[in-house]
This record gives C-alpha cells, sequence and structure tokens, in this order.
C-alpha cells in the first residue's frame, strides 16, 4: 500500500531524513520506534506532504505522492493523528468532527453516518458531543484526534506518539481501540515511544536513528534482540 524509497527530509539546513525507506502493507500496522530526534516524525510529516522531501519517493496504492499537498493526501483517504493533537479548543466534539468532513466528503447524509459511525469506538466521545475541547482531558482529546481521522474512512493512518502522558488506563484504552481500527481494515504507520504498547500492535517494525532506519523485522524478532533494545531505545 505504502512504499517509502531513499526518503531525504530538512529542516532548513539540517539534514533530517537520509535515505528513509520503508512499506506498509494493507491492513498492516507496522511502528516505526526510535529515540527522540531520530526523524519520526519527519517521516510521518513528509508522507503527508508537511515537510515536502528533497529526495526519494513516496508511492500510495500505486500512485507517485511525492510531495504531494496535505488536502490531497487526505483526499486519497491517508489520514494523519498528530502528536499535538491539534484539537479546535473553542469548537466542541461534534464541531470539530464536522469540520473534518469538509473537504473530504460531499455534503449530505454521509457525513451524520460517517461521524455516528467513527463515534460508535468512542462512547466517551458521544457522552461530551457538545463539550468544547478545550474543555476534554488529555486522552478525549486523544480519542477525538483519532475519531477526527476515521471520518475520511482511511486506508493508511499515520499515527504520532497516540499514548504520550496518558495514564496506564487510558493508554490501555486506546491501544484495544487502535486494534478495533486496524480489525475494520486500516493499515497504520505508528510512531510510539512506548515500546510495550508498539509491539503488541505491530505486524512488523523498524528502528530509526540519525534520520536512517537501522533494523527492521517482527516484534518477535525484536524482543529476540536486547542490544538493539539498549543501543536505538535505551531500554
Amino acid at each position: 500500500m505504502l512504499e517509502v524509497e531513499a526518503l531525504h527530509g530538512y529542516y532548513g539546513e539540517s539534514h533530517v531524513l537520509q535515505g528513509v525507506s520503508l512499506r506498509v502493507g494493507a491492513g498492516e500496522v507496522v511502528a516505526l520506534l526510535g529515540r527522540n530526534g531520530a526523524g519520526k516524525t519527519t517521516t510521518l510529516k513528509s508522507i503527508m506532504g508537511i515537510v515536502p522531501p528533497r529526495g526519494g519517493r513516496i508511492t500510495f496504492e500505486g500512485e507517485d505522492i511525492t510531495g504531494l499537498a496535505p488536502h490531497l493526501a487526505a483526499r486519497r483517504r491517508i489520514a494523519w493523528i498528530p502528536e499535538e493533537r491539534r484539537i479546535l479548543p473553542n469548537l466542541t466534539v461534534g464541531e470539530n468532527l464536522r469540520l473534518a468532513l469538509l473537504r473530504t466528503v460531499p455534503a449530505g447524509a454521509d457525513r451524520k453516518s460517517r461521524i455516528e459511525e467513527a463515534l460508535q469506538l468512542f462512547p466517551r466521545l458521544q457522552e461530551r458531543i457538545h463539550q468544547s475541547g478545550q474543555g476534554l482531558s488529555g486522552g478525549e482529546q486523544q480519542m477525538l484526534a483519532l475519531a477526527r481521522g476515521l471520518i475520511v474512512r482511511p486506508a493508511l493512518m499515520l499515527v504520532d506518539e497516540p499514548t504520550e502522558g496518558l495514564m496506564p488506563l487510558i493508554v490501555r484504552q486506546l491501544t484495544e481501540i487502535l486494534r478495533a481500527i486496524n480489525a475494520q481494515g486500516a493499515a497504520m504507520l505508528l510512531v510510539e515511544q512506548n515500546t510495550e504498547v508498539a509491539l503488541a500492535l505491530a505486524q512488523r517494525v523498524y528502528l530509526m536513528d540519525g534520520g536512517r532506519i537501522e533494523f527492521e523485522g517482527t516484534p518477535a524478532d525484536l524482543r529476540n534482540r536486547p542490544d538493539l533494545l539498549q543501543r536505538f531505545l535505551g531500554v
């Protein structure tokens, strides 16, 4: 579904991505792991077109999307769930969800059904449908960010640090929600600092360091390499 080949990315003159190559199959969960500053978030932003790459190629469902604008990537059913969540604080839960539909789904009854469909996974958001974004807890904001991504019925979700800063109970709930989303058919490229969460969800894992991919394998492969866990993740 997704092929990233020899990707190079920069912030100004800083060479952040140095030949990154990875792939995500249809319906697959792939974890991208590494310490802070390894280039994980930049990889997601490059795929989404937020940080246009200066070299390499990105192919999605057989189409070259290298440097495609973010709104056009969204129309191809790629959803980006940012680390910062980016909930609009003065809008309600329902308004945040409806806003996500404006440029991706034609007007009509289908918009309502898409919101209802997304909320089935998030009963807490249904209860808070008229609550403003600024009144939500961190866990509720993360649920809203995920629900907002689900509105487009994505083929691929780029999920950045979904459990960061959350209590263990909420982490467990979000892990199960992510598993349920994947079971509905959405592939995921998951950046996650919680190694156990990432390995529990992923079918394959990439380790990243210094803007390069240093390892590719299954979660079992990685668990059997404590030297790599210590070297690249410090665990």
